[in-house]
């Protein structure tokens, strides 16, 4: 399930409706699904002392509301950030701290910073404020509440977006590139393809209420993990007395199985669609804080409540940000669709024993075509013919306007070395990468976290040491976000910057970072910069990463990276040759061993034939790995 960012999703996740035999879900404490700078549930402006300590919802926060007893006060919140129950709660982020001053502008406008003699904060409330507010009343204008299509933020921010797909019998690679640059490398190979966003019934294996979890065989060779907090029911009772042995449950896969684990599976299911994303469990409506635009919310809003009535009867659905803009039958079509497909799944779920598969997400390439295909992509370029033409169908169905971006290669050069993306693919396995100054970063992979070292290298500036590390800092936080994303690199990374002494430059390289992820979809969270350069951060991860599915762990030197230097091997070789010869009858010696190793052996050859008064005879074969070797005593 290539879902577009999770941070569509409203603030709040709502009460969910089980399936036969299980009871109804229990309300769940609110989680922030997009981009976090945390301190201890601090926004990135608390942690670098830039705003108060606490906010109020932004305008176009997630809009989350029940079909019915929409009082009065729920009616008039809507438009300014939601319902009191979407707001976050304390410890959390508010829906609009990653919109930058805009909005911190919105609220300081309003006069809590004149109560607390904040003259700095209010001036800027009022430069920014009617900025803001200009812009909704311009878009109204432009008609964007009446279907027109969104500016997107690749047009406003002047990237440029293209996306290439090279099929073959054995794979699909899709790669995306942002400026010419690589940026993402999604990979599926056909006798391993991603079960991520699969739905299935399962058979409750064990449940062990230590760890609050339980393992739901789905019919893999490892039972998949259910953590209390993805059952459905009332999560404030022991796991134990909500599911138990034998039960049969229909669950979602959220994230791949990944070395020993299995995989870790969800029983609140979702079907993603280009413009909404169907919660059957739910009987509330989000709709993306990312659709600001109160004129284009109301009219979304007045679209779904109709939909919700006629087609979706009574469940639940968020609106994606893909959906500003569309029409009232683009969203009719997709919701009936949706239900459509939900209805078969459910039938299924009552016929079928488990474990079996009740859904298949769709392949890498129109996965991508669901989600990322949008007028921000210049071209979508296809060199498999069967799979350019499963596209255009798609396109056509779901955004017929769209379907001029697909085109087919045909050209006679392989199209990932056309467009220079192969080399690119072979620099993700090398764990240096260099930086446009001259630094560079080191990220070394391990099983609990990812580890990256920042160096100058070369780079030494024209100015200051200070201004001279800043600038390097600089320059590989924005290299850091990328090739996170590119490697798709999950769980705890940690960074360790060369150390600056100003805190004004800590905050730089802190924002350049923030700033850098913005484009991921994966959910990121990062804590505040050290003294001693340190940033720890998290990283969704659905997938193994990149490099886990290009290589497999060196047979020569067990995964480590390393094996015995040449010295080493010698004095090994030499220690053995002594022992072999004691207590024996002469002879010669015939020691076979790699090329290279053979040269430094030669080196110390006299000495050991010394020690042990026999002939050794050196051969070299390059067909024996660096630390194999054969002693024969003739």
């Amino acid at each position: 399930m290539m879902e577009e960012d999770r941070k569509d999703e409203p603030a709040t996740p709502e009460p969910k409706r089980e399936p036969t035999g299980v009871p109804p879900k229990g309300e769940r404490p609110p989680v922030d699904k997009g981009l976090v700078i945390d301190d201890e549930g601090m926004s990135m402006e608390q942690a670098l002392g830039e705003a108060p300590e606490k906010k109020a919802a932004e305008p176009g926060g997630s809009d989350a509301r029940g079909r019915r007893g929409r009082g009065r006060r729920g009616r008039g919140r809507r438009g300014r950030g939601g319902s009191p129950e979407a707001r976050p709660q304390s410890g959390e982020p508010s829906s609009g701290e990653n919109r930058g001053g805009e909005n911190r502008g919105r609220n300081r406008g309003r006069g809590r910073d004149r109560d607390r003699g904040q003259n700095r904060n209010r001036e800027k409330g009022r430069d920014r404020a009617p900025a803001g507010r200009d812009r909704d009343r311009d878009a109204a204008r432009r008609g964007r509440g009446s279907g027109e299509r969104r500016q997107t933020e690749a047009q406003k921010g002047g990237f440029k977006r293209e996306i290439y797909v090279n099929g073959s019998q054995e794979e699909t690679r899709v790669a995306i590139m942002e400026d010419e640059r690589l940026v993402e490398l999604l990979w599926e190979r056909k006798n391993s393809k991603s079960i991520v966003g699969d739905i299935y019934k399962g058979t409750v294996e064990n449940v062990l209420p230590g760890i609050s979890s339980a393992f739901i065989n789905i019919g893999f060779d490892k039972n998949a993990y259910l953590y209390i907090s993805d059952v459905l029911g009332d999560t404030r009772r022991p796991i134990d007395q909500i599911l138990k042995k034998g039960q049969e449950v229909m669950i979602q896969v959220a994230k791949e199985a990944i070395g020993t684990k299995g995989a870790k599976v969800t029983m609140d299911v979702t079907l993603p669609g280009r413009y909404l994303v169907f919660t059957p469990f739910s009987q509330f409506v989000g709709i993306s804080k990312h659709i600001a635009n109160v004129v284009e919310r109301k009219r979304i809003s007045e679209i779904v409540d109709g939909i919700m009535e006629t087609t979706l009867k009574g469940k639940g659905v968020v609106v994606r940000t893909e959906a500003e803009g569309a029409t009232k039958e683009e969203l009719e079509r997709e919701a009936k669709f949706l239900m459509k497909t939900w209805e078969a799944i459910d039938k299924q779920y009552q016929e079928t024993p488990a474990p079996c598969r009740l859904h298949e997400d769709l392949d890498v390439s129109l996965q991508v075509a669901r989600d990322l295909l949008t007028d921000e992509v210049y071209v979508y370029l296809i060199d498999d013919k069967k799979a350019y033409e499963n596209v255009v169908s798609f396109i056509d169905t779901l955004s017929p306007e769209l379907k001029n971006r697909v085109r087919y290669y045909d050209g006679k050069t392989p199209i990932f070395t056309a467009f220079g993306i192969e080399p690119e693919i072979e620099k993700i396995r090398q764990t240096k990468c260099a930086l446009p100054s001259g630094g560079s970063i080191v990220i070394q992979e391990a099983e609990s976290l990812c580890a990256i070292d920042v160096n100058t290298g070369r780079f030494t500036g024209s100015k200051s040491q200070e201004e001279t590390v800043t600038l390097n800092n600089v320059e590989a936080a924005q290299t850091v976000a990328q090739q996170l994303r590119l490697r798709n690199i999950g769980g705890i990374v940690v960074i360790d910057f060369i150390d600056m002494r100003k805190a004004s430059n800590r905050q730089k390289v802190m924002e350049a970072l923030a700033q850098a992820v913005k484009r991921d979809r994966a959910k990121i969270r990062i804590l505040p910069i050290t003294r001693l350069g340190l940033i720890e951060m998290t990283r969704e991860r659905k997938r193994e990463s990149t490099v886990s599915l290009m290589t497999d762990e060196c047979p020569e030197c067990m995964g480590s990276g390393r094996v015995l230097s040449a010295e080493s091997l010698r004095i090994r070789i030499q220690r053995e040759i002594i022992e072999l010869t004691q207590g024996r009858p002469g002879g010669n010696i015939r020691l076979v061993l790699h090329p290279q190793l053979a040269e430094v052996f030669e080196a110390k050859q006299k000495g050991i034939e010394e020690s042990v008064k026999r002939v050794i005879k050196i051969v070299g074969d390059a067909n024996l790995q660096w630390e194999d070797y054969r002693i024969i005593l003739e």
